[in-house]
């Protein structure tokens, strides 16, 4: 979701069409806070996300000590829909 103000003003039925509510197995990866993403993933939803500062290396190395990998957002998904179902 490239904005979240975007996505927010197209009518209620564009939005259901991309996140339906029936859905709820919702997984965001963002390389910053989790907060806000809540709204869109609901109660059942997971976060793939970094929620604290003061760490620092090249970029390629950062991104997969913080879990930002393919490997680990699979298996975030994963498990997510093994517990929605």
């Amino acid at each position: 979701m490239p904005s979240w103000d975007l996505f927010a003003a197209h009518p209620r039925a564009t939005g259901s069409e991309v996140l339906p509510p029936t859905v709820r197995a919702r997984l965001s990866v963002e390389a910053l806070s989790s907060f806000g993403w809540e709204r869109w993933i609901g109660d059942e939803g997971a976060s793939v996300s970094l929620d604290h500062y003061g760490a620092s290396a090249p970029g390629a190395r950062a991104m997969a000590e913080f879990g930002f990998t393919a490997d680990n957002v699979a298996e975030h998904a994963r498990r997510l829909v093994q517990r929605s179902c």
